[in-house]
């Protein structure tokens, strides 16, 4: 199998997967297409003619970019044909014939679950994006996202700061981190994971790409896991590719107040499992798994405090809140809830954000 073939044969215009996987049922590799004859590929019926001209006069140089990257350590070309290209990704309607794979090829094979969310979700999203990956990468889980701002960053630091592998199907190609500001995040990604693309080397971060991207994320994984996502996002079009894969679709209920939260309701009143815990995942999942904690608890409990700090907790949400809002609320004075609010973050209960407000930290 010479490599060469498959990624010209990629470059060529007007062809697309589908388009490629046709030429393979009737040409049966990537090399028979430029060695057949000009009439074959004419009488296929396959090519328009700015593809049969890009055939006819292909230069080898259009591809040498990929296969330079192609000879750095950890730096892989996968073709569909390769044994490390995962086989729960070929079983999708359209996997990508290549994948640039930036670290450790094996994990691409071990059961995933992606979460993905919102670009701007609320610090309550974030801490559940990171915890349930944390938790749910201990159980054996690599967790697979996208590396975008927000839920997706969030995930890949929980999988990370478990001493975890993690996944990011990127939109670009993987000479280029988009956002740029992931530049670390990426390096720990392909050191402990690995970055993924369908893309060749040098392409930019272009907006079509990215729900292209999207498949390739659910196709990758057993299942979908939506923290955060308003009702018209890539997070839903994930999702919604994920049930049509086949996967399992899972997502997290908030405050109706919550304007992110109304992609996961959508989600739940169409049959996604909602989820509260770790167990409302892996009970779906058949792998066995080693005993699951609760990483989300929807009852705050209010043992060992006084009365002071319950009449706060039963105040508080995880939507954040001012202090002169829960002087509102409660009826306490502002400097019995400054106290008591040292209090509480001190005892890890209550999580400061953006220097005023307030949220339940468990």
């Amino acid at each position: 199998m010479d490599l060469i073939y498959w990624l010209i044969l990629l470059k060529a215009p007007h062809l697309g997967v589908r388009t490629f996987y046709k030429a393979l049922e009737v040409f049966e590799t990537p090399e028979q297409v430029f060695l057949a004859s000009k009439s074959a590929r004419l009488q296929s019926g396959l090519f328009k003619q700015a593809t049969l001209d890009f055939i006819e006069q292909y230069d080898p140089s259009v591809v040498q970019a990929d296969l330079d990257w192609a000879k750095a350590q950890d730096c892989h070309i996968l073709t569909l044909i390769d044994e490390a290209y995962p086989d729960q990704l070929k079983t999708i309607a359209d996997p990508p014939p290549i994948l640039y794979v930036r670290g450790d090829t094996e994990c691409l094979s071990r059961p995933q679950l992606a979460i993905v969310g919102s670009r701007n979700p609320t610090p309550a999203g974030k801490q559940n994006a990171q915890q349930f990956a944390s938790a749910l990468s201990k159980l054996g889980l690599v967790i697979t996202s996208g590396m975008a701002s927000g839920i997706d960053a969030s995930a890949h630091i929980g999988a990370l700061e478990a001493d975890q592998s993690t996944i990011a199907v990127c939109g670009t190609g993987l000479d280029r981190i988009y956002p740029a500001k992931h530049k670390s995040l990426a390096h720990q990604i392909s050191t402990k994971g690995a970055l993924v693309s369908e893309f060749s080397i040098g392409t930019s971060p272009i907006a079509n790409n990215f729900p292209r991207r999207n498949r390739i994320i659910s196709g990758l994984s057993l299942g979908t896991l939506v923290v955060e996502a308003s009702i018209k996002s890539g997070t839903m079009i994930t999702a919604k590719l994920s049930a049509e894969q086949g996967r399992e679709v899972f997502a997290i209920p908030s405050s109706i107040h919550n304007p992110l939260s109304q992609g996961c309701h959508q989600l739940i009143k169409q049959g996604a499992k909602l989820v509260e815990n770790v167990n409302d995942i892996t009970d779906e999942l058949t792998l066995d798994f080693t005993p699951s904690i609760q990483v989300v608890k929807t009852v705050i409990s209010t043992k060992d405090v006084d009365n002071t700090p319950t009449v706060l907790l039963k105040c508080l949400s995880y939507e954040t809140m001012t202090v002169d809002e829960m002087v509102e609320k409660s009826g306490l004075s502002p400097q019995i809830i400054t106290q008591e609010l040292l209090l509480l973050e001190l005892a890890n209960r209550v999580t400061k954000v953006d220097g005023t407000g307030y949220l339940l930290t468990n």
